[in-house]
């Protein structure tokens, strides 16, 4: 049958249109996650939409949230929450550590006097985009990490140099391990069995099993550690050290430092991850305004991103597609594309942004 343009057009308008709809819808649907970011100073979360990079929703949390993780069911985000008072980032000396002052030994306390009623951790609905309760779990939390199961928290508890335990279901901790001076990170392998707490002051690492919570090892790695990113097998843990511009790479079976990757002049990396596949590992530079690619298997630097001020907390989409970078700041998110290793977008989060989580969409 011959078709002239008249036919053509039906053809596409009636046939083609639904079918073009159909598949813009289907590309749409698999864009399904949302991005919780903290805000220190201003006490909320701003929650940003995985498809468009637009902010649906500011939830109040409380005073000075930091570290945040999401229920492995997606439901719950899980907040990191202190009444200690921030104070502005340190001197450095020409080493890149931090210059102490009223002889204090951490950079983020002030001497004014905490309100430790504030101290928990926030319980969010993401359906309802509201806080439920805070539970205690002892003094200063900073960040967090999830048993493989979902029932139980891993805190850190800055000030006090402990970590602890907590059961979600019953609220109440089990445990508290004496650890090394200022932890902050706090990582879970993913094979569930060992979790990683790093302490700043000494640049000590502690490794914990996660089923009897005790002690396995300790090891020295200097220079202000703050976070832990693990391959996917579990093999390796990637850790950065704030003060001296690195990044340490660990035989996370025999927890040991195996390599020490130098970052560029002016980094001072902060928060570490993985890619999905666990091909790239990427790392926040804060005061270097960056975001380090580098090489899982031989530890290369291979490309520096530049993204907003003083990037903390970083975290990746579920389909490994984008970086969010949480710039403190500059009170805003920074969306790379990792396909370019371009910063595709910068979302305004008002309030200090400090760490990231991404969840899937509420329903």
């Amino acid at each position: 049958m011959k078709l002239n343009l008249g036919h053509l057009l039906f053809v596409v308008i009636v046939y083609g249109g639904p079918l073009f709809q159909s598949a813009a819808a289907e590309g749409q649907a698999s864009v399904n996650y949302q991005v919780f970011v903290t805000n220190e100073k201003s006490g909320d979360l701003t929650v940003i939409a995985g498809d468009n990079f637009k902010v649906t929703a500011t939830i109040p949390v409380g005073k000075r949230p930091r570290g945040i993780r999401n229920s492995p069911d997606g439901k719950i985000v899980y907040v990191a929450l202190s009444g200690t008072p921030i104070e502005p980032p340190p001197q450095l000396d020409a080493s890149g550590n931090p210059i102490f002052k009223r002889g204090k030994d951490d950079d983020d306390d002030s001497a004014a006097k905490a309100d430790k009623a504030a101290d928990g951790i926030g319980v969010v609905d993401v359906g309802q985009k509201k806080l439920l309760r805070k539970i205690s779990v002892g003094s200063d939390p900073e960040q967090l990490a999830l048993s493989a199961d979902g029932k139980k928290l891993f805190v850190s508890n800055e000030d006090v140099g402990t970590a602890s335990v907590l059961d979600i279901a019953t609220g109440k901790v089990e445990h508290i391990i004496p650890v090394g001076r200022e932890p902050e990170g706090v990582g879970v392998a993913p094979n569930g069995k060992f979790f990683y707490v790093t302490c700043e002051t000494e640049g000590e690492i502690y490794a914990i099993d996660a089923q009897t919570f005790k002690v396995i090892t300790h090891f020295n790695v200097g220079g202000r550690p703050r976070s832990t990113g693990f391959l996917p097998d579990s093999s390796r843990a990637f850790i950065p050290s704030e003060s001296t511009g690195q990044i340490h790479v660990i035989d996370s079976v025999n927890h040991k430092e195996i390599k020490t990757i130098l970052l560029p002049k002016g980094s001072r990396p902060m928060g570490v991850k993985v890619a999905p596949d666990g091909k790239k590992i990427y790392a926040s530079t804060g005061r270097g305004g960056t975001v380090c690619v580098m090489d899982a298997s031989t530890g290369d630097l291979l490309n520096t991103i530049p993204v907003g001020k003083r990037p903390w907390g970083i975290a990746i989409s579920p389909d490994g597609k984008f970086l969010f970078a949480a710039n403190g700041p500059s009170d805003d998110v920074s969306v790379v594309d990792l396909a370019t290793e371009k910063e595709v977008a910068r979302v305004k989060s008002p309030g200090s942004p400090w760490g990231i989580a991404i969840g899937p969409a509420a329903n």
